[in-house]
């Protein structure tokens, strides 16, 4: 039987991905397989922090009801209170392997953001998502037993009778397909942002691990609702650059084309109002011109302590953000749907397990709280080694009479990159006007029909070849279509679904 052979495929390099696989490296060989370097995904942009009750003037039962209030209380209500209990050793847990958390004296300097009631979120200046990568990534790169694979695309997962098996994997850089087989699958691959024109994702943030467990039989949850964050830079030839929801929870305002502050007509919790009401707030104000956010108040000395980066990010687009008002919009964010698991990361298909973005655990309900993201990444891949652990033991790869994929069934020819693009910008300015911030029925209707052309139009291009761009663009228009279905079924408006009659 040819192919890699593994205990555990861990199939992305985010937080979640990383610490799952230095765990789970004490029970057996793991395989790390990411698109792009280690350190691209959606980790390591997230500047905001980690939320955890640390502070003797807070309690479990305070975070519980952020989340499940942000969340509009159709979160699974057992798996936030798992998150939000399990969180303070996991703050221990990455102060042990070297995550350098500011400090205040010689307490954690905890700090607030939209929808918390209390300040509970540990950071590390405004690159806590970076910090946490960079201190799981010099564990695994000094353990012997994780093998990593970059520039490596997972596909398509293998399954015999309904038990997941591995993956197909394309080496981009060799150009060939690899079988992983592996005991344990798991999916660790982040979000979709990519699917909408406007976003704060990397561009690999192609909703792979989402389709390829669609397509393998798992089920899939809550794709309607998409959080699209309040604010990312507006500016000409900028990127989308994210202006993490602390600038407002250190004091930042929201003010209009005049000047003027105007969430206070829009929540009693003004600038910290949870992210989908902020985002129809700046798109309405955005009817009457741009709308900028303001933290000039602070003071230059506090800005650049912290905000590091930001600072310096804003300052290449010629922004101080000590002097200057920054224009923001908000940009798709963060899937809160996705794989459906349980609490310990199995899917409906056995081998086949799934933390991080790419899960549904049903934490985050209607909407994700603020900061609990990176949280849900922790605790939940945590979770997941001890029922990795135990299936591997029990479970024995189903080889009889197994015939794995052939690799030279798929054309390595190079596929025109122009035709590639021209599908993708119209997919995501599809989904951008018509399943974005705010929807109309009849237009969801509609691109579901053009989504429907667009997909016969990749199936087409992908019998002349394959390559990591035609994959992703499958993945794509996969995610989008799981968007639209799922935002048509839900008829009423709630968190980041919104619908406008």
């Amino acid at each position: 039987m040819n192919g890699l052979n593994f205990n555990f495929l861990v199939i992305g390099s985010g937080i979640a991905g990383l610490n799952f696989a230095l765990q789970a490296s004490r029970h057996g060989t793991v395989a790390i397989v990411t698109k792009k370097e280690l350190m691209e995904s959606n980790s390591n942009y997230a500047q905001g922090g980690i939320a955890a009750v640390l502070d003797k003037m807070d309690s479990f039962e305070k975070h519980i009801e952020d989340t499940m209030k942000a969340g509009c209380y159709l979160n699974d209500e057992k798996a936030v209170e798992t998150m939000v209990k399990e969180a303070p050793k996991q703050i221990e847990r990455l102060i042990k392997i070297g995550v350098g958390f500011s400090k205040c004296k010689n307490d954690l300097c905890l700090t607030q953001e939209g929808g918390h009631s209390k300040r509970r979120i540990a950071h590390v200046h405004d690159t806590t998502g970076k910090e946490i990568e960079r201190a799981l990534l010099h564990q695994i790169r000094h353990n012997k037993n994780i093998t990593t694979f970059e520039s490596h695309v997972a596909f398509k997962l293998m399954t015999h009778k309904h038990i997941c098996t591995g993956a197909l994997v394309f080496d981009s850089e060799n150009e060939k397909v690899i079988p992983f087989i592996s005991k344990a699958t798991i999916l660790a691959t982040g979000g979709a942002g990519q699917v909408y024109e406007r976003n704060s994702n990397p561009k690999i943030a192609t909703g792979d691990g989402i389709t390829m467990a669609y397509e393998a039989g798992a089920e899939i949850r809550d794709m309607e609702f998409i959080q699209f964050h309040p604010t990312a830079l507006d500016k000409k030839d900028a990127p989308s650059l994210l202006i993490s929801e602390t600038v407002r929870g250190e004091g930042g305002i929201l003010v209009n084309s005049q000047g003027k502050k105007f969430m206070k007509k829009y929540h009693k919790l003004k600038d910290l109002a949870p992210r989908d009401i902020v985002a129809r707030a700046i798109l309405n104000e955005m009817k009457n011109g741009p709308v900028y956010l303001d933290i000039r108040h602070k003071g230059s000395r506090f800005i650049k302590k912290r905000f590091p980066y930001l600072y310096e990010q804003l300052w290449w687009h010629k922004i101080k953000m000590d002097k200057d008002l920054i224009p923001v919009s908000p940009a798709a964010h963060f899937v809160c749907g996705g794989v459906h698991t349980d609490l310990n990361g199995r899917t409906n298909i056995p081998g086949l397990f799934a933390f991080g973005e790419v899960a549904h655990t049903g934490v985050h309900g209607a909407n994700r709280l603020a900061s609990n993201s990176l949280l849900e990444c922790m605790v939940f891949s945590s979770r997941a080694v001890l029922a990795t652990k135990n299936y591997i033991r029990k479970k024995q790869l189903p080889i009889t009479n197994y015939q794995l994929p052939n690799p030279k069934s798929y054309k390595l020819k190079a596929v025109s990159s122009d035709d590639i693009n021209k599908i993708k910008s119209s997919i995501q300015k599809l989904m951008w006007k018509n399943v974005g911030i705010i929807r109309e029925k009849e237009k969801m209707e509609k691109t579901l029909q053009i989504l429907d052309r667009y997909e016969a139009d990749i199936k087409q291009i992908l019998t002349k070849g394959i390559n990591k761009e035609i994959l992703e663009l499958q993945s794509l228009c996969t995610v989008a279509k799981l968007i639209t279905k799922s935002a048509l079924k839900r008829k009423n408006s709630i968190g980041t679904h919104y619908i406008q009659s």
